[in-house]
């Protein structure tokens, strides 16, 4: 089997979780490929996500490894055997890779969590506030391109808007929703757009005000994905190239913490929901 020239976030996250697997169990990549019966560079090309890995031989390797967490190696087993060819392959080629694996991220989701301090969450923007974005960001782009990354955004809206949608909180600071990306008329169809969208069962959205005080948080711009279980969570942050996936024990748990902490001072359902207002009555 040839191997990948290019590998996806989903492939890469396997691999890791193969390769903390064998750490885990103290072994090598020569000793975890002879109880396999395999060479070892054919382990190093699967934990290097060059390589796939059929059922059969993941469930031996987890076996070799003596891990007893059956939902994770089900789990792994899913994205080890899954071949759909989801929305976002057709803009491969036409917008960078990491935008693509944060669609296919989003996809498998079982849930998501943002905070967001400077923009509307993606999954919360109108057409015309995404054009904005894109359009003030990236003068060089054509009116083509700008739409081509328009058009992306809002198919990536469509893990809430489904007929099963997944569940979606967000935390969301004044300055975010006072910025006026657009013009007057746009700004006002976007909170009113958000009004609509945290009437929905599945949507929380709360507000951090302007007047918290002692609030140091304003750094924790974060989408955090719940993976089938809590092993493969994801969280992604801005990088200067585009979005980085964060996916080691230690970060995933920091995250879960600030989510919480900034959570527990933004402003409650009811009271967002009349902030919002207040503010689209404003314009």
């Amino acid at each position: 089997m040839a191997l990948r020239s290019e590998a996806t976030a989903r492939q890469m996250r396997l691999a890791v979780e193969l390769r903390r697997l064998r750490d885990a169990a103290g072994l090598t990549t020569r000793e975890a490929a002879t109880l396999l019966g395999v060479s070892a560079p054919q382990i190093s090309q699967i934990e290097a996500a060059l390589a796939g890995v059929s059922e059969k031989r993941l469930r031996r390797l987890a076996a070799n490894y003596a891990c007893s967490d059956a939902e994770l190696i089900e789990a792994l087993v899913a994205m080890a055997t899954d071949r759909t060819r989801g929305w976002w392959e057709d803009y491969r080629g036409l917008l960078p890779t990491q935008f693509l694996d944060l669609s296919e991220l989003e996809h498998y989701a079982s849930y998501r969590w943002d905070v967001d301090f400077l923009h509307i969450p993606g999954l919360l923007q109108t057409a015309d506030y995404a054009r904005a974005l894109f359009s003030y960001v990236n003068p060089e782009f054509s009116e083509g391109e700008v739409e081509r990354w328009v058009e992306h955004r809002m198919k990536r809206k469509v893990i809430i808007e489904r007929p099963e949608p997944i569940p979606y909180a967000t935390l969301i600071h004044e300055a975010a929703l006072r910025i006026r990306a657009g013009d007057r008329a746009a700004t006002r169809a976007q909170l009113a757009r958000i009004l609509e969208l945290s009437e929905a069962d599945h949507v929380t959205v709360r507000v951090i005000p302007f007047e918290l005080e002692g609030f140091g948080g304003a750094g924790s711009t974060m989408v955090y994905a719940g993976g089938p279980v809590s092993k493969l969570d994801t969280v992604v942050r801005d990088g200067l190239n585009g979005p980085v996936f964060i996916d080691a024990e230690a970060q995933l748990s920091r995250y879960r913490t600030l989510f919480r902490r900034v959570e527990a001072v933004s402003l409650d359902l009811d009271r967002s929901r009349d902030f919002i207002h207040r503010l689209a009555k404003e314009l």
